[in-house]
């Protein structure tokens, strides 16, 4: 078998734990945050992880991860 290739929109944006859960960083933080509240903001600071669903389809595109 051929090797598989790896997304390269995947690789910038996700990383792997451990356990094998995949990482991202927090959406909606581009613009518009004078109408977001600082409490609002503050959460959004750091990454977070994927559904159960959304794994299920990164790691088809990362094969090696």
């Amino acid at each position: 078998m051929p090797k598989l290739k790896t997304k390269s929109s995947a690789k910038k944006r996700f990383k792997f734990t451990a356990s094998g859960k995949i990482k991202h960083g927090q959406v909606g933080k581009r613009h518009g945050m004078i109408k977001r509240s600082n409490e609002q903001i503050r959460e959004l600071r750091g990454t977070s992880t994927l559904s159960p669903s959304e794994t299920q389809r990164v790691k088809r595109w990362m094969p090696y991860g």
